[in-house]
């Protein structure tokens, strides 16, 4: 499953149409508080587990500037308040889904 087209509805929800026939809808806030990358989930390396570290909301923080596709697999979407690191897979991105449909489905937690 990919996503076929993105596009960004009523300046606060990201509207994504899927190879499957589905229409994603998913608020800025759940994005960028969903945030995959290492700053704001934390990771492990070598077994050794890293949290992330508190920082400041600064302005911007869910007024999303661009979305830039990664490969076929991804896209990466850029804040206005300087954060972009957040590389969001395709199957993380329909997990997020806030449709009616989905919203009635109980989350796996997969990501």
């Amino acid at each position: 499953m990919t996503a076929t087209q993105i596009k960004l509805d009523k300046l606060d929800e990201l509207s994504v149409k899927w190879s499957d026939g589905h229409d994603s809808r998913i608020t800025l806030r759940t994005l960028r508080d969903s945030c995959p990358c290492a700053s704001c989930q934390g990771e492990t390396v070598l077994l050794r587990t890293y949290e992330p570290l508190p920082s400041p909301e600064l302005p911007g923080k869910y007024n999303l500037k661009q979305v830039q596709q990664v490969g076929h697999y991804a896209i990466q979407l850029f804040w206005a308040d300087g954060h972009a690191t957040g590389i969001y897979t395709w199957e993380r991105l329909r997990s997020l889904c806030e449709c009616p449909i989905c919203s009635e489905k109980p989350h796996t937690g997969a990501t």
